[in-house]
């Protein structure tokens, strides 16, 4: 389901693995988050998500490197937001902490922080039949 007011943007947090969906199922990510959103949403890169994708970028494998660089391109269009470095912290506690203050939507396709977002009843947007976007749980109007 969504909810979103009349021409209000939707912020909604990418994980890692999210801007890799372009180019691993072929899927405009913008387009399709507007369509599922029925808003347009304004793509959050978190400092922690962006250095889990630079260090990705350091891959033996050339692919994963050009795809790295092309996520990269992507993260461009998003809005950036410096996040604490929590000591023995993961990305994915970071963005759960982000995400339960701040009540937005999480992208992302890892099934163990989709679990940790929905125990909290915080929206999950991911990849459904390797063709579109779906999304489990309710976007809580601003």
């Amino acid at each position: 389901m969504r909810s979103s007011k009349h021409g209000k943007r939707v912020r909604v947090i990418l994980d890692s693995n999210a801007f890799l969906v372009p180019l691993q199922f072929r899927i405009d990510i913008f387009e399709e988050l507007q369509r599922l959103l029925n808003a347009k949403p304004q793509l959050v890169l978190l400092r922690a998500v962006q250095k889990e994708l630079e260090k990705l970028g350091e891959a033996d494998s050339p692919k994963m490197r050009k795809h790295i660089v092309l996520a990269l391109k992507l993260a461009e269009k998003c809005v950036f937001f410096k996040t604490k470095e929590m000591v023995g912290s993961s990305v994915d506690d970071v963005i759960v902490d982000v995400a339960s203050r701040w009540k937005s939507p999480v992208f992302t396709n890892d099934k163990q922080l989709r679990k940790r977002l929905r125990d909290i009843n915080v929206p999950v947007i991911y990849v459904r039949q390797k063709s579109h976007l779906a999304m489990e749980g309710m976007i809580q109007p601003v």
